[in-house]
């Protein structure tokens, strides 16, 4: 079978049939037993009441009415219906009650052989034969047919398996409307994959209940969350690239060009010029990839502990940044955190003027980096919007050129170490970008 739904069903069913079967034969085991056990007490009742009336009643050859007396008298005293009958299959004497109740529908009597040839008649109820010819005489002592307070149609076992008929019947058309529930709801969550992977992205599954198909669906849709931000980071940021590295490569290549028809003085200029480009795009290159790297990496390789401030002392160095603050230490990649202070403080110097200020400290659980700087400042608005990838404020490009990752990737290396990077005001002018991450230990 391809389909689940008809799989868990039939799993169902079969399970069931089994189960009920196998009530069926207990019960029916049961009930054989129970009725082995009542017709043995009962026919040793009938056998010790067969032999007292026979013992009682005047003799075979005695006159009828006074055997009809006798088996009136008995009736009384026993108070049960009785009737007699010859050897030939006359009647000699009947009790009253046993006229009344032969007249009722749904009597019957049983018959007890005596000794002496006779029959020995004691009537009891049968609800489900309103009428029923009198039974073939049987000898004293042989076991009675069906219990005498349960229809023979039950005891034969057929009742049983009617009742476990019906409840199999009932139970499997219960049951398929909860499997079909269940399996068309791995149906709408086959069908969401099958559109996630043909390109919509978008797509999501609807999640319903709170069971283990529901906690498919939710991890499916976070998933699908993830894979498709990532899948848009990565188009922007090639779309980005590419848009980026159009204005190095049309520069280098008029310079180029105007190689061949340029004075000596202007030869030099022009390979600064193209000298400059290719750094600008190597450096694009290294940054492109770079995000990409963080972007596939799902955790840090092999986290060690670094000391924030040495590694701010070297890159403040680089840039001629004034240092202050306290040693603290972190667990992470020290190659990454270098570029994420480095990045800091060239985008410090390049926008901030000249006047650049590192300083480490530690607060409770966390290092913070603080670099601060005097330039213009960045709106209020914009302080999130500049550690998207390629963002830059408006006119900074034209001042100070710039892709706009460098930012984007402080602000990734932050989140891969489990910290937080963000842009506030500094006072008396300019800005302060502050790195968090968690200490060491």
């Amino acid at each position: 079978m391809k389909s689940l739904y008809l799989r868990i069903y039939t799993t169902v069913v079969v399970v069931l049939f089994l189960f009920a079967a196998a009530s069926g034969w207990v019960v029916q085991r049961h009930m054989d037993g129970e009725r082995e056990r009542a017709q043995q007490m009962l026919a040793e009742r009938m056998s010790a009441w067969a032999e007292l009336i026979q013992r009682s009643l005047p003799g075979v050859n005695s006159a009828p009415e006074d055997q009809a007396e006798g088996v009136r008298e008995w009736s009384q005293r026993l108070r049960l219906p009785l009737a007699l009958d010859s050897a030939d299959g006359e009647r000699l004497g009947a009790s009253d009650t046993f006229v009344r109740r032969q007249a009722q529908e749904g009597m019957r009597g049983v018959a007890v052989r005596l000794e002496d040839g006779r029959t020995l008649w004691v009537m009891r109820p049968n609800p489900l034969r309103p009428s029923v010819s009198p039974p073939r005489p049987r000898e004293l002592g042989e076991p009675l047919p069906f219990l005498p307070f349960l229809p023979p149609e039950w005891q034969s076992g057929i009742g049983v398996l009617a009742v476990l008929g019906v409840l199999f019947i009932a139970v499997s058309a219960g049951a398929f409307p909860v499997v079909r529930r269940l399996t068309r709801r791995l149906e709408s969550l086959k069908f969401g994959v099958e559109q996630f992977g043909a390109g919509a992205l978008n797509h999501r599954v609807e999640v319903s209940g709170h069971d283990e198909v529901a906690a498919v669906a939710t991890s499916f849709n976070v998933a699908a969350s993830r894979v498709e931000a990532l899948v848009r980071s990565h188009q922007s940021l090639l779309a980005n690239a590419s848009h980026e590295l159009r204005s190095p490569l049309a520069r280098m290549k008029m310079a180029v060009s105007m190689l061949d028809d340029a004075r000596p003085a202007q030869i030099d200029k022009l390979r600064r010029e193209i000298d400059t480009n290719v750094a600008e795009l190597d450096a694009l290159v290294e940054e492109v990839l770079l995000a990409s790297r963080l972007d596939a990496a799902p955790a840090l390789d092999a986290p060690e502990a670094v000391d924030l401030l040495a590694i701010a002392a070297e890159e403040a160095a680089r840039v001629d940044a004034e240092l202050d603050g306290t040693s603290a230490s972190v667990r992470g990649d020290e190659r990454l955190l270098r570029r994420a202070l480095r990045n800091l403080l060239e985008n410090a110097r390049r926008y901030g003027g000249n006047e650049v200020v590192v300083r480490t400290e530690v607060a409770g659980r966390d290092a913070v980096v603080r670099v601060c700087d005097r330039g213009p400042g960045v709106p209020e608005a914009l302080r999130e919007r500049i550690f998207e990838a390629f963002y830059r404020l408006p006119g900074h490009a034209e001042q100070a050129g710039g892709v706009g990752l460098g930012l984007s990737l402080v602000k990734q290396i932050a989140e891969r170490h489990g910290g937080t990077v963000r842009c506030d005001a500094r006072e008396g002018g300019g800005s302060c970008f502050v790195l968090t991450l968690p200490r060491a230990g």
